[in-house]
């Protein structure tokens, strides 16, 4: 697990470059690196999950796996000054870009963690949405307990948003979600990708 993007610290010689893309109809400029995820280009799972968000103003947000950061700071856009988004990845080199990245794009209602799952955050700490690209090359233990980390993390009517690709595991992810929140909804199938959204009720 070294030599990929999920690793806190990532032994790939630096390569840092930099791109500007449109998310939402904002273009953003990004700086990227060796060793973090989707370093070209945002990832065609995240344009997916972006596409999808309906979040509304003044809410609290959590990005796990925020890579670099694009799905953070378009949620930072989303929510306004009067809500907050909350970034967390374990690749040391992802947080400092995401970092730079807000700096550069003039985000600032937006926090960057260097995190194991939540464990770097207030225990305590509730959130009205929580979105992931989740790690599958970490393997199925590790992202299914980030995830149900994050549900639990919820506020009541809070919902989880992940984007995974159809082919890697979306069905019994959708299972093991439903099994986890009495519920889960694909709410987008597009180019092999599906977005599951569970959300969390009263007795959850």
């Amino acid at each position: 697990m070294n030599d990929h993007y999920f690793t806190s610290k990532p032994r790939a010689q630096h390569q840092i470059q930099e791109f500007s893309t449109m998310l939402r109809g904002t273009t953003y400029v990004f700086t990227t690196d060796s060793g973090v995820f989707s370093k070209d280009e945002v990832d065609l799972g995240s344009r997916i999950l972006i596409d999808t968000l309906s979040l509304e103003p003044g809410a609290t947000v959590l990005d796990v796996g925020c890579g670099y950061g694009p799905i953070g700071m378009v949620a930072a856009q989303l929510v306004g000054p009067s809500g907050f988004v909350y970034m967390v990845d374990v690749n040391e080199r992802a947080c400092e870009l995401a970092k730079e990245n807000l700096a550069k794009n003039g985000i600032k209602h937006a926090q960057v963690l260097v995190s194991h799952g939540l464990s770097a955050l207030p225990p305590d700490l509730t959130f009205d949405w929580v979105l992931s690209n989740p790690p599958i090359r970490a393997g199925k233990d590790v992202y299914y307990k980030i995830l149900t980390d994050a549900f639990h993390a919820l506020k009541v009517g809070g919902c989880l948003m992940v984007v995974i690709r159809t082919k890697q595991g979306a069905k019994s992810l959708a299972a093991y979600l439903e099994t986890l929140a009495g519920h889960c909804e694909t709410i987008e199938k597009k180019a092999g990708f599906r977005v599951l959204k569970c959300c969390k009720q009263l007795h959850a």
